[in-house]
C-alpha cells in the first residue's frame, strides 16, 4: 500500500505566497517521477510541475517563473514553492507519483487526496 501525504494548502492573498509537501510511502521500490497537478473548479485536472528522480522539471507555461518544483530522494517527498499567486490559481493541488514496487515491476501512478489553494482578496 502506498499513500501521499500533502500539506501546505490555504488561502492567501494575491502576490502572495506558499509552499506545498507531499511525502510518499509504503511499499515503493523505486520513484521515477513526483508532481503536482491541479483542477480549478469546472474545469479538467491539469498539470502543474513534475519532477523526475535525475532532477530535469517541466512547468505549465502559466505557472514558469512563479512556481518552484523540487525533491528530496532521500525522504521521497516533493515539494512546490508557489510565488506570485493569482486568483486564477485557485485550485485542488494533487501529489502525484509514478513509482515500482519491486524491481522488476511495473510502474504506476498514483494520486494524493489534494488539498486546497485559494488566492482571493
Amino acid at each position: 500500500q502506498v499513500q501521499l501525504v500533502e500539506s501546505g494548502g490555504g488561502s492567501v492573498q494575491p502576490g502572495g505566497s506558499l509552499r506545498l509537501s507531499c511525502a510518499a510511502s509504503g511499499s515503493i521500490f523505486s520513484i521515477n517521477v513526483m508532481g503536482w497537478y491541479r483542477q480549478a473548479p469546472g474545469k479538467e485536472r491539469e498539470l502543474v510541475a513534475v519532477i523526475i528522480t535525475g532532477g530535469s522539471t517541466n512547468y505549465a507555461d502559466s505557472v514558469k517563473g512563479r512556481f518552484t518544483i523540487s525533491r528530496d530522494n532521500a525522504k521521497n517527498t516533493v515539494y512546490l514553492q508557489m510565488n506570485s499567486l493569482k486568483p486564477e490559481d485557485t485550485a485542488v493541488y494533487y501529489c502525484y507519483c509514478n513509482f515500482r514496487a519491486t524491481n522488476w515491476g511495473p510502474s504506476t501512478n498514483f494520486w494524493g487526496k489534494g488539498t486546497l489553494v485559494t488566492v482571493s482578496s
